[in-house]
């Protein structure tokens, strides 16, 4: 089948399959504190890293119902610090209930009962027991654009100041994802975990 964008009911589809089809997807599960002290962790699937020298993340926040800019946004903008946490597959409970929308304000952190570490080079914690961290400083927001009549999502750029990585998941000097076990997001309701690896090298041969 084809189609264009907007039109996938017409195509038979009940659902945009647009983030189906991108897949998996990392989670950023991003913590921020905005200038009342206030804590906020929410998850994101619109989040990759874009750059490793210097290394460089980036996630996408929609807008809320009414224009206003979700907490993680709001926080960013205010103190100019993020930490992105990496869900591990035990997590995935606590990360679904840090998915709801709450009050701003609210902690997350408290409310899906997660402990938390102070950021080394960041004034924003981690939480605690994550596979992986890593502590940003905002770099640049890009509004993208939006269709008539829709608010608009915002990519959010930050490079990262400190990496935290949980010892356990080293083997031999380098990350072992059979241990690391990031959760990873499908379309619909769907997430994945690593159950299967298998190694690729590249040629070695030039044209």
């Amino acid at each position: 089948m084809f189609f264009k964008p907007g039109t996938h009911k017409d195509a038979g589809l009940h659902y945009n399959p647009l983030k189906a089809i991108v897949a998996p997807r990392p989670i950023g599960w991003i913590a921020s504190r905005g200038n009342d002290k206030s804590l906020n962790l929410a998850p994101y699937s619109f989040f990759n890293a874009i750059a490793e020298l210097p290394p460089m993340v980036m996630f996408s926040a929609g807008s809320n119902p009414d224009g206003s800019d979700k907490d993680s946004l709001r926080n960013v903008k205010e103190t100019g610090e993020f930490t992105v946490n990496i869900v591990g597959a035990a997590q995935g409970d606590a990360m679904n209930i840090t998915s709801g929308s709450y009050a701003y304000g609210s902690n997350e952190f408290e409310l899906a009962n997660l402990g938390m570490i102070d950021g080394e080079t960041v004034n924003v914690p981690r939480v605690a027991n994550v596979p992986a961290a890593l502590e940003c400083t905002h770099w640049q927001t890009i509004v993208l654009p939006a269709d008539e009549g829709a608010h608009p999502c915002s990519m959010v750029i930050g490079r990262v100041t400190g990496i935290y990585i949980d010892d356990d998941v080293v083997v031999d000097g380098k990350i072992d994802n059979t241990l690391f076990q990031p959760l990873a997001r499908l379309g619909y309701k769907d997430y994945a975990k690593v159950t299967e690896l298998f190694e690729m090298s590249r040629p070695t041969t030039t044209a």
